[in-house]
């Protein structure tokens, strides 16, 4: 390994891949259900939102679906 590098006349690469990471988005959720995340989040060490991310990602891929029971 050497002591010091040259890194002045190094050409930087951006990645192709960037914009199909992640999409921002807008969303509106109960103050409860956020809580309740920011919450588990602090937890586990790690941000709230990469959380629900996560847990979305989940349930995406294992087509989890939504049990509603409307009152009559």
């Amino acid at each position: 390994m050497r002591a010091q590098y040259e890194f002045s006349k190094m050409k930087g690469v951006r990645n192709p891949y960037r914009a199909r990471l992640k999409q921002p988005i807008t969303i509106r959720l109960e103050k409860t259900s956020v809580a309740y995340f920011k919450e588990l989040a602090a937890e586990l060490g790690m941000p709230y939102q990469n959380l629900i991310n996560l847990y979305l990602r989940d349930c995406a891929i294992h087509r989890k679906k939504p049990a509603l029971k409307w009152a009559s």
